[in-house]
């Protein structure tokens, strides 16, 4: 097993949490006024995700510019996204209206229309039965041209025609179709192998408009494509990874949209990525490894990451997470024999300490995940009694106001009979 396989099996870690937690509290808030607009209710996925006003997609020569979709724009990497949330039904058409707009080449689909038995986003492009879909309400056609699919996605080759105009383009559409709602892929090298067959076909470049990603809110999955990609882009264009800060590039794309990876354990995921694309597109020299270590967590490097291991001499042996050997080796040597006694009980110890160390941290994630529920329900209950309050206010403000106009006539009656 490899080492970031073997941490990939590890539960959330502390410094994934803490770092989580560091980021929402320094993430700055911009205006979404346009999306809580009482007409643009049924554009929006869901209630706590909004685009904000000032990097919002507009659709053209529409009564109603408004799409649940924003621009994310590094200037450094010359990389343009839209992230957006999965089309809805009475959205599907505005979706194709705004590629169409944006001359965008590709969309990057990250879920699947189903999860868990609910619907995550509506199916917008065609089938093999189907071979076309026609958005009637906006004037587009969508036409299934080819469909590669491979284990973990789906390449599909799409027409977009303008029917007012009659005017078609190609349209590439990646779908990955194992990465879990709230979770990661499988392990940084699929993921990764979808990223680079994405790169391959050119549409993230700056000659064509900002690539379409998309998963069902548009900001966890999306998020995670977007940060890898573009931190990749940073450390091939400056040669250096160290110089590359993970943390400040997703605070800069959070100025764009709010809430970009939504859980720790995508945090956590993203600089593992990040970390093996590294290597495929630098090598493996030795400085680069080295380099690629600074910005690799210190948590990360602690014995207790390799528990999973069989044997106290692998957890040793594993303590570099950029080690280039993927197996546990004990090399003979006789001048370690006479202390091998005093040896294997420190390494008992330390396996005691480790654990305990590990036990004490999942309670404290435990009690944090309790406490972050406590608040969640606390702003439930709030958010149901502005819902009565907003029901409620107009009727109460009608009932009031005839009220005032019935005494009013009454007091004219009363005053105009002496």
């Amino acid at each position: 097993m490899s080492q970031c396989g073997a941490l990939e099996q590890l539960p959330v870690s502390t410094w994934a949490v803490s770092q989580h937690l560091e980021i929402r509290n320094q993430s700055q808030e911009c205006p979404y006024k346009v999306a809580k607009f009482p007409e643009n209710r049924n554009r929006n996925r869901y209630r706590d995700v909004s685009p904000y006003d000032h990097s919002r997609v507009r659709l053209e020569n529409s009564e109603n510019d408004y799409i649940n979709a924003s621009l994310i724009t590094i200037e450094e990497a010359q990389r343009r996204y839209i992230l957006t949330q999965g089309p809805l039904r009475n959205t599907c058409g505005h979706f194709w209206q705004m590629i169409w707009e944006q001359r965008c080449k590709a969309v990057i689909m990250l879920n699947r229309v189903i999860e868990k038995g609910s619907e995550k986003c509506a199916q917008y492009w065609p089938s093999k039965e189907e071979r076309d879909m026609d958005f009637s309400d906006t004037g587009f056609m969508v036409t299934l041209e080819l469909e590669d699919v491979k284990p973990n996605y789906t390449i599909r080759l799409l027409e977009l025609k303008n029917c007012k105009t009659g005017e078609t383009r190609d349209i590439y559409h990646f779908h990955y179709t194992t990465w879990p709602d709230f979770g990661v892929p499988e392990s940084p090298e699929t993921f990764l192998n979808f990223l680079f067959k994405v790169r391959e076909s050119d549409s993230l470049g700056p000659e064509n408009g900002p690539a379409v990603v998309h998963c069902s809110a548009g900001i966890g999955r999306s998020g995670t494509f977007s940060l890898v990609d573009t931190c990749l882009v940073l450390m091939d264009k400056r040669k250096d990874p160290s110089s590359v800060d993970i943390q400040k590039v997703l605070l800069d794309m959070r100025e764009y949209r709010m809430g970009l990876i939504q859980t720790p354990d995508q945090l956590r995921f993203s600089y593992m990525a990040v970390m093996e694309g590294a290597k495929s597109i630098l090598g493996e020299s030795t400085l680069q490894v080295s380099n690629m270590q600074q910005q690799q967590p210190k948590e990360w490097q602690e014995p207790e990451a390799y528990l999973v291991s069989s044997s106290p001499s692998c957890i040793l042996n594993s303590e570099k997470l950029n080690g280039q050997s993927d197996t546990c080796t004990d090399t003979h040597d006789p001048g370690r024999e006479r202390d091998s006694i005093h040896s294997q009980k420190e390494d008992h110890t330390e396996l005691k300490t480790l654990s305990l160390r590990k036990r004490n941290r999942e309670e404290r994630i435990a009690s944090t995940a309790q406490k972050v529920q406590q608040m969640k329900l606390k702003l439930s209950d709030s958010e149901k009694k502005k819902e009565n309050w907003l029901f409620w206010k107009p009727i109460l403000l009608n009932v009031g106001a005839g009220a005032a106009v019935a005494l009013g006539l009454c007091m004219c009656w009363a005053f105009l009979s002496q």
